[in-house]
């Protein structure tokens, strides 16, 4: 008999989970969607000029290729429609309840019994297994200023774009500069009378060379055997051969510097605003942005860069430490809380353990997926899995797999959990990796704790991790 598994989450993660279990027979299983459609963080970020740096054909799952990619790089509504495209091809839209806002977890006898609302309604529902596919970018994050909540105007979160206020004509601030921001800024600065991009600290810029595919190509990429393929491992090889050794400060850390000083210089004339966006940390310390838009957006006349720090922000504007910058519309592009891993769902494990106590230090789970005291429970796009030079996608499928690998072992044994000393030997490895990493030279990051702890990314070459999710994992948990 299949055991009864919940999925919370209908992004990437989460319908992958269901397609493959679907692919395997497998039907006893509920995707929880708190939203009305697919989509996850595709879904919820609709800003002007939302799209991928990674390429489309490898923002993909590996066993689903698409005729429908139009660009090099999948703009924000492509994405969607793939993600659509894929929970109708493999049948997992019947299996989504959407408008289910899942608040609780707890294991109870050897299950698991989630509390969820629907409307103004508060069920329950008791599963086998757990899935959780949330993301580590769901929660917007707003900064910490003073007097926020003062301001006359109108704001917002890039991630919750307010499409219907007409930024034609206004003064506007943008409070943040990372890979949303340098998205949106082009648009909003074509608009604006006048923008203020308040920044705190620069990001490495590098040039996206995009382009449309035309008729042919994608004709090509779809029916000629192997092309897609292909294509898709030249991208992945690349990203492995060349952007991870500048990660793990190799020996391309020199050429991702000095593309993007090239970068810089060929679209920044002036030299005074061209030093304040050169950073004085190392490439990838931050998420480098990929971008071939911003830089002219701010050499715009009705654009200032402004890094004098701000002080507070007042009914009619911004203040910084060298007078007040007004302004009728504040957006925040200060991105997400990226290191409050499933919340504000509340876990609760084993004995009362509750999931959110024992991550006080941080989060960390077994391979990213697994977490000791609290059986039967896996995570997608958990703990140390994001990646800074590669697709998630292919992280997601790794986790999904080594899932997959799981459950007749769970099925024939009972409730299986994470043994703690895999949990500390992994632990020991991932601190040994992440030194050799760029992280923690100098930089504040999503990336990481306010303790300066990095819990997000994975410091690893992407193959490496493929081999150990899919060895047999009988032997880091134990059972009953």
């Amino acid at each position: 008999m299949s055991p009864r598994i919940a999925i919370i989450g209908a992004g990437f993660g989460g319908l992958c989970m269901a397609i493959q279990l679907e692919r395997a027979g497998i039907t006893s299983y509920t995707v929880f969607e708190k939203a009305d459609r697919v989509g996850g963080t595709w879904r919820d970020n609709t800003y002007p000029g939302a799209g991928c740096d990674i390429p489309s054909h490898l923002y993909s799952y590996s066993f689903e290729k698409y005729a429908s990619w139009s660009r090099r790089y999948p703009g924000q509504p492509e994405i969607l429609a793939y993600m659509d495209h894929c929970a109708d091809k493999y049948g997992v839209r019947r299996k989504i309840r959407f408008g289910a806002d899942v608040t609780d977890a707890r294991f109870h006898h050897d299950r698991w019994r989630l509390t969820f609302h629907e409307g103004t309604s508060r069920q329950r529902a008791d599963f086998d297994v757990l899935v959780t596919s949330v993301g580590q970018l769901n929660l917007p994050k707003f900064p910490e200023i003073p007097g926020m909540e003062e301001f006359a105007g109108t704001t917002f979160h890039s991630a919750r774009w307010n499409h219907a206020h007409d930024l034609s004509g206004r003064r506007v601030a943008v409070i943040g500069n990372g890979s949303s921001a340098a998205q949106f800024i082009p648009a909003v600065a074509e608009r604006a009378a006048h923008l203020d991009v308040f920044q705190r600290t620069p990001n490495w810029v590098i040039p996206k060379p995009d382009a449309a595919f035309g008729p042919l190509t994608r004709l090509a990429l779809h029916f000629v055997p192997g092309l897609q393929r292909a294509y898709r491992e030249w991208i992945y090889r690349y990203a492995e051969g060349t952007l991870y050794p500048a990660l793990a400060m190799g020996w391309s850390q020199g050429l991702l510097k000095k593309r993007a000083l090239d970068h810089l210089r060929a679209q920044v004339p002036d030299a005074d605003l061209r030093a304040k966006l050169t950073p004085a940390y190392p490439p990838g310390c931050k998420r480098v942005v990929i971008d071939s838009r911003f830089y002219p957006a701010l050499t715009r006349a009705n654009v200032d860069v402004v890094t004098d720090p701000i002080v507070r922000v007042t009914a009619k504007g911004v203040e910084t430490t060298e007078g007040l910058r007004e302004a009728d519309t504040i957006i925040y592009g200060t991105g997400f809380r990226t290191t409050e891993f499933l919340a504000p769902i509340t876990i609760t494990g084993r004995a009362g353990r509750r999931l959110n106590e024992q991550w006080a230090g941080g989060a960390e789970a077994y391979l990213g997926i697994s977490v000791p005291s609290f059986p039967n429970l896996f995570l997608l796009y958990g703990p140390n899995t994001n990646l800074g030079h590669n697709s998630i996608i292919f992280m997601l499928e790794c986790q999904v797999n080594h899932v997959m690998n799981c459950l007749p072992h769970l099925s024939a044994r009972g409730p299986m959990e994470v043994r703690p000393e895999a949990m500390t030997a992994w632990r020991g490895q991932l601190d040994a990796a992440m030194s050799r990493m760029v992280w923690g030279n100098g930089c504040q990051s999503w990336y990481k704790t306010a303790e300066g702890r990095v819990t997000n990314n994975w410091p690893g070459p992407t193959p490496l991790y493929r081999r150990l999710t899919a060895l047999p994992p009988v032997r880091a948990y134990r059972f009953g």
